[in-house]
């Protein structure tokens, strides 16, 4: 059977428990032994994490030490890979990372409230990757100020003058995944104003060359 990390680390616990609950009990080894019934031998190893705990030997041991199994043995912590992490606040915006693993991409879910909607424009290093919810998003780069609505993409090079945000009408849900340098800028989306037609539609162009 393949080994769990959190297992792993649960067990390797157990010795470092039982030592100091026994000697809580101000109990010694030769004394434990005698009332569970197993070896001084063995009950060294077990404290030292040299030799595998088993429900065999730690039921008659909790029992002799008078306190419930938990107090040696703490149940692991195993995060379901699929279930979202804890959200954070971040300036009003909700954000929910959905990725664990380390390094990049990674993936976001954010909730952007209807007062964000005030554009204040950066850049930094990266490339980010947008997918609206629901809602309607605004999205600042560059010279262009475009919409996106539902099941509409934005892809970016951060490096260039961006923000987005709420129009301010109501909230909006994205997807966002970041990840490392990029290079083009794709977008898939109408505009916001009849003027940033002609940009969309030559950085979605390029995004294609």
């Amino acid at each position: 059977m393949q080994s769990h990390p959190a297992i792993d680390a649960t067990l390797s616990q157990i010795g470092h428990r039982l030592r100091r609950v026994r000697e809580k009990k101000n109990l010694s080894l030769a004394e434990l032994s005698r009332t569970t019934g197993v070896s001084k031998s063995t009950l060294s190893r077990l404290e030292s994490g040299h030799r595998k705990p088993s429900l065999e030997l730690l039921l008659p041991i909790a029992a002799a030490l008078a306190v419930p199994l938990d107090e040696i043995v703490a149940a692991p912590r195993i995060v379901d890979p699929r279930m979202p992490q804890e959200p954070r606040r971040t300036d009003g915006r909700v954000i929910i990372p959905l990725s664990r693993t380390q390094g990049e991409p990674k993936a976001y879910k954010l909730t952007i409230p209807a007062s964000e909607s005030e554009p204040f424009p950066r850049t930094h290093a990266g490339y980010e990757w947008l997918y609206v919810l629901s809602g309607r998003l605004r999205l600042i780069l560059g010279d262009y100020d475009l919409l996106l609505g539902p099941g509409e993409v934005a892809e970016f090079d951060t490096q260039h003058p961006h923000w987005f945000g709420s129009t301010g009408r109501g909230s909006v849900e994205v997807l966002s995944l970041f990840g490392g340098q990029g290079e083009r800028a794709h977008i898939r989306t109408r505009p916001a104003t009849p003027g940033a037609a002609s940009g969309t539609h030559q950085q979605a162009k390029h995004a294609d060359t």
